[in-house]
């Protein structure tokens, strides 16, 4: 990671489904409320909204249409990313064993100042979720923040 010049943060939903009813929470504020909440939470700056960045992940969206199931709010996808929280040591940087961290990682990563998320509903039914930042993030040996 690192070498593209945006990385890419994905929720895919295979089979999941939520407690509770999804709230039409994809507007492109509503995905800064959920990372800027984050990034707040360790004093790293507030993204902002890119529409380049925005397209882009809904082109990479539509082209996974057809591989996941689910239903998800654009929200609750950040919120996902930023729950991998509890699986990152920031101490030694590291994930817990056999556990994912690279979206929390990039969502509260203290370079990115843009971010561009896509929703697109799966011909399954199921919901594929991506967000893009530029500068990127998770270079390896690096800290978030």
């Amino acid at each position: 990671m690192g070498l593209c010049k945006m990385s890419f943060a994905l929720i895919c939903l295979v089979g999941f489904a939520l407690l509770q009813p999804t709230l039409a929470q994809d507007s492109p504020q509503d995905y800064l409320n959920a990372h800027n909440a984050a990034r707040a939470a360790v004093g790293v700056r507030a993204l902002t909204w890119d529409p380049n960045l925005a397209a882009y992940a809904q082109r990479y969206a539509n082209s996974r249409k057809a591989k996941s199931s689910g239903d998800m709010s654009g929200t609750a996808a950040v919120n996902l990313f930023v729950s991998e929280k509890a699986n990152y040591n920031y101490n030694s940087n590291t994930c817990a064993p056999n556990k994912v961290c690279g979206h929390y990682t990039q969502v509260v990563w203290r370079n990115s100042a843009r971010v561009g998320c896509a929703k697109v509903r799966c011909n399954n039914g199921g919901t594929f979720i991506g967000c893009n930042y530029d500068p990127p993030g998770n270079y390896v040996g690096q800290k978030p923040y």
